[in-house]
């Protein structure tokens, strides 16, 4: 299944209002939900004077880019201005802040939550910037500011989420809603900064906070540390091969991009196969060479556990006891009990549940599909004279694909050619956008990028109007961390008004100069994925910050990118898209519709694999008892131990990431991993009531966006669901789906 990783913005975004974006969860180290702190200082911080800026008006982060819709200035922004920025935009952060605790007058929603929204624009400007080029764009001067500044950031949240007499006037108002005269989105504001706080721990006693501000410090260093160490192991675990013979069943553009990647390492005249960061590698698919099928899969799962300097077990120990310490001193008696009661799932037993109930029938499909597998290779090895043996990890992709070719008579790499990615993205993901929604969509080359294979568009709505501007970053490269992902340069908010800025970030591998770059199945439906995600950021409509885009829960912002996948095989979606790069011919519909009929092929492998991640992370984090979390050393058999408990240490199918490079979960999505098939339950049940109303229509798609794109945060979740569906959800399409009924 594609994955989009992002910070969670709902656990800092009274501090930060940026979205809930991709996948930085990890760079940004927001696991302290909420943090601890002496009160607020009573005199602006002082600016270091070895981070001061030379002149105010230099920084381009000092005032909003003058660019359209504040679209940031990447041709100014030089490294050395992050940390004056962060430094100045910190010190007037606290003024702000501090000016608002200290307001002789009661406190009133205008002069207290409103003043809380509009306050810390430089950070925030700096901020957004720094942690997007950190995921997409990272070098040496980027991670040692990430790693110098994470814990300066945990210190700063600190010292304005547990200043008493701003919590004291926060509490106040919330008290008094039964009379306010608020609107609805004003008194969910109230409400929201109210638990806001008091997760963060805003009533402990001030000893408690004391040891909560040195907790969330160690786990701001640590996360920084982890997520360092997993883009330096995918570099590192590259698997370098001699031969072309060695790459044979390889596709020729990847052939190419692997001769490019060994180029660009002084490699010249062999080839490097780059890891991403899930634990199967694509070339596993095509690979003939049964040998270096292993190496790469071995390679794979043996990242952050190699005993090396960029080992990740000890991280995984310290950060679980600390998440384990912080949940017991906020009254939880396990880290998943306080990050599911903010959830729409509620509860461990909720997830608990629902995975429990979904694995016994995945992994039996699993082992149905094992079965045909080691039949096609007993076949195999006996028409050829040779042993048999015994399917492995590293054959699953593989012999999958030969017998997809046997039961549909067709291969994945027969889609390709027909698949490539300027037709995808603009007369399929854009096409799809227009005919449901009446966006346009135009490129511009005036205004500056970070890198050159960035693109930028303007977005215009269906009146005609600037809606937003979107960026797409669609290949992989040594300097980005794995994964796709959405992620906000500037939100929406009529309160500041703002238009967005969003981007959508993918790891293609870029072929070699003068190629065409040709899309696997899963790369499309990844694409419409990601897109999902940028619509709910740019179809945002609020008055505040706080609730713009996806600032929603996590176990609901991944429905609506799961949504707009549907179209990646509508037939007039397809129709417009699918033509082959040098011909232009259509797809056959004959080919269409074994991509069709093979829907629910190998989905056995799929749920299997996902339910390993999801299940492995509630394990980690529903301990409950400090003495159960294990050093170092027994990591890697707490995970067995793990999957063993839950029925699914299927050996064929390995979980989607290991403990020591799953990135989600020691990001954003801690606890949070089974959101996925939590959104896919609402995303399922829409498919289908799409389908019921009429399909790709524009009356389909206003209806979405006003009942739920539309809204962000300022409506509860599953409301927005009922809004949209006049009901409330069914888990039945989503099991029809996945073949587990």
């Amino acid at each position: 299944m594609p994955v989009t990783t992002r910070p969670n913005r709902r656990i800092n975004r009274f501090l930060a209002k940026r979205p809930l974006a991709a996948a930085l969860a990890a760079a940004l180290a927001f696991h302290a939900a909420g943090a601890v702190a002496q009160p607020l200082p009573t005199q602006e911080a002082a600016v270091p004077a070895d981070h001061a800026a030379p002149a105010q008006a230099a920084n381009p982060f000092f005032a909003e880019s003058p660019l359209p819709l504040h679209y940031p200035q990447f041709d100014r922004i030089r490294d050395t201005d992050f940390a004056p920025a962060f430094d100045r935009g910190m010190a007037e952060e606290l003024a702000e802040v501090r000016a608002i605790a200290d307001n002789p007058a009661p406190a009133t929603f205008e002069n207290t939550i409103v003043a809380m929204e509009r306050k810390g624009q430089v950070l925030n400007r700096a901020q957004a910037v720094f942690f997007n080029l950190v995921g997409a764009d990272t070098n040496p001067a980027r991670e040692k500011l990430r790693a110098e500044y994470s814990p300066k950031f945990s210190a700063h949240r600190d010292a304005i989420v547990l200043d008493p007499k701003l919590f004291a006037r926060i509490k106040a108002l919330h008290d008094g809603l039964p009379a306010s005269t608020l609107d609805a989105e004003g008194k969910r504001l109230v409400t929201k900064y109210y638990e806001d706080f008091v997760r963060a721990g805003a009533s402990l006693s001030d000893a408690d906070k004391a040891k909560l501000r040195e907790m969330n410090g160690e786990l701001a260093k640590l996360g920084t540390q982890f997520s360092q160490n997993v883009l330096a192991e995918v570099n590192d675990s590259a698997v370098v091969v001699e031969t072309r013979a060695e790459l044979a069943g390889l596709p020729e553009g990847d052939v190419a991009a692997a001769a490019e990647a060994a180029k660009a390492r002084g490699l010249e005249g062999k080839y490097v196969l780059a890891l991403q960061n899930t634990t199967g590698q694509p070339p596993e698919t095509y690979l003939q060479d049964r040998a270096l099928r292993q190496r790469l899969h071995e390679a794979s799962v043996a990242r952050g556990s190699r005993g090396n300097q960029w080992d990740n077990t000890a991280l995984v120990s310290r950060i679980m006891q600390l998440r384990l310490a912080r949940a017991k001193l906020l009254g939880f008696p396990d880290y998943a009990s306080f990050v599911l009661a903010d959830e729409t799932a509620g509860t461990p037993k909720a997830v608990n549940d629902m995975l429990g109930r979904l694995a016994p029938a995945a992994v039996r499909n699993a082992r149905r599909e094992a079965a045909d597998l080691q039949a096609m290779i007993d076949k195999e090895q006996a028409a050829a004279g040779k042993p048999t043996f015994k399917l492995e990890p590293w054959d699953w992709a593989y012999y999958s694909e030969k017998v997809r070719q046997e039961k549909y008579a067709f291969d994945e790499s027969q889609l390709k050619p027909y698949l490539e990615l300027d037709n995808v993205q603009q007369n399929g993901v854009f096409y799809a956008a227009n005919q449901l929604y009446g966006l346009t969509f135009k490129e511009r080359h005036d205004l500056p990028v970070y890198h050159d294979d960035v693109r930028v568009f303007d977005v215009f709505d269906k009146d005609g109007k600037p809606l937003a501007i979107f960026i797409s970053d669609m290949y992989a490269r040594p300097s980005k961390r794995g994964g796709a992902w959405m992620n906000s340069y500037v939100d929406q908010s009529r309160l500041t008004g703002h238009l967005p800025v969003v981007a959508n970030h993918l790891n293609i591998p870029k072929p070699a100069k003068g190629e065409p770059t040709l899309l696997t199945w899963d790369e499309v439906t990844t694409m419409f994925h990601e897109f999902g995600h940028a619509l709910h950021g740019m179809f945002s409509n609020v008055e505040y910050p706080y609730f713009s885009g996806t600032s929603v829960p996590r176990d609901f912002v991944e429905y609506p990118s799961q949504v707009n996948e549907m179209w990646s095989d509508w037939p007039s979606v397809l129709a417009n898209y699918a033509k082959h790069y040098r011909t232009g011919a259509p797809m056959p519909r004959e080919l269409l519709d074994k991509v069709l009929a093979s829907s629910k092929f190998n989905q056995g492998f799929a749920t299997t694999e996902y339910l390993g991640a999801a299940m492995l992370d509630q394990r980690w984090h529903q301990i409950a008892d400090a003495s159960q979390i294990p050093a170092a050393d027994g990591v890697m058999a707490f995970e067995a131990a793990a999957l063993a408990k839950d029925g699914v240490d299927f050996a064929a199918v390995p979980p989607r990431y290991r403990t020591p490079y799953f990135s989600h979960i020691m990001g954003g999505y801690a606890a949070g991993y089974y959101a996925y098939i939590w959104s896919e339950v609402l995303d399922a049940d829409t498919v289908e009531w799409i389908k019921a109303h009429g399909g790709l229509t524009r009356e389909n798609g206003d209806h979405f966006r006003a009942t739920l794109l539309s809204r962000g945060g300022s409506v509860d979740a599953m409301q927005l669901f009922r809004d949209f569906a006049g009901r409330d959800p069914d888990i039945k399409p989503l099991l029809e789906r996945r073949g587990l009924e």
